[in-house]
């Protein structure tokens, strides 16, 4: 959450220092909103097991997906699809996403360090040594956030930048003006 706040943050200051406006985002259109809501809400459904939330998390997969080709041509839409598509291959190459013992440490989280050694996790698990794709795998450390994240994550967050910070700066089409002809007549 900490990196999504940050991330809006950063792409409005932006945006302002490039002259956008905050009223940009009120005019942005993207296709298929709620579908992007609701896969990201399953993202966050607490489920018993092992086998409901990993399901639950290619479903949401599916519909991130469709969000993001539906939406391509806009601004920050082709990174957004290339971060999902790299955090579902690690996931889906290792049933879970991997999170590195050396990216917890450096961003401060210990809690979830102690936590995942002691009991696991349904979607994220303590990386090892046959977990496949690791550098793709939440094992880049944001101290400041408190926060490991992954490569696909950075592509993600990048796209959701530049589409803060492109519809900013878009300005409102103006009207056509009507040509007015004023005709001298000389006497």
């Amino acid at each position: 959450m900490k990196l999504v706040l940050f991330t809006f943050t950063l792409a409005i200051v932006v945006g302002y220092l490039g002259r956008g406006r905050l009223s940009g985002l009120g005019r942005l259109q993207v296709r298929w909103a709620a579908i992007a809501f609701i896969g990201l809400g399953m993202q966050f459904m607490p489920l018993p097991g092992h086998v409901w939330p990993m399901a639950m998390l290619y479903a949401s997969f599916v519909l991130l997906f469709a969000f993001a080709i539906v939406n391509l041509r806009a601004a920050g839409f082709a990174l957004i699809l290339v971060g999902i598509a790299l955090n579902l291959t690690v996931i889906a190459a290792n049933d879970g996403m991997p999170v590195s013992r050396h990216a917890l440490v450096a961003s401060n989280q210990m809690d979830s360090y102690t936590f995942l050694i002691e009991h696991g996790g349904a979607k994220h698990h303590l990386a090892g040594p046959s977990d496949r794709l690791l550098f793709l795998g939440d094992v880049i450390p944001i101290r400041f956030l408190e926060q490991a994240v992954s490569v696909g994550d950075f592509f993600t967050y990048g796209g959701v930048f530049w589409l803060i910070v492109a519809a900013m700066r878009k300005r409102e089409s103006a009207e056509p003006q009507m040509a007015t002809e004023v005709q001298h007549v000389g006497g």
